[in-house]
């Protein structure tokens, strides 16, 4: 049966979480309308993508 080696401090345990964190998200310009989106995304402004009209987007601003 397994055994563990040891008492894992809490120091040690908590080495493990320091890492983790939110990160902002890599934001691009949207060539058509220059809006920020996310990158490999339409536009949510515009509906463009890669040059072309790929969403309809209502005008209700």
């Amino acid at each position: 049966m397994a055994v563990p080696k040891g008492k894992v401090s809490k120091a040690r345990r908590d080495k493990r979480k320091a890492n983790w964190k939110l990160e902002v998200p890599g934001l691009v310009k949207c060539p058509a309308c220059g809006e920020l989106k996310l990158p490999h995304r339409a536009c949510a402004k515009c509906g463009d993508y890669k040059g072309k009209k790929v969403v309809a987007v209502s005008e209700e601003e």
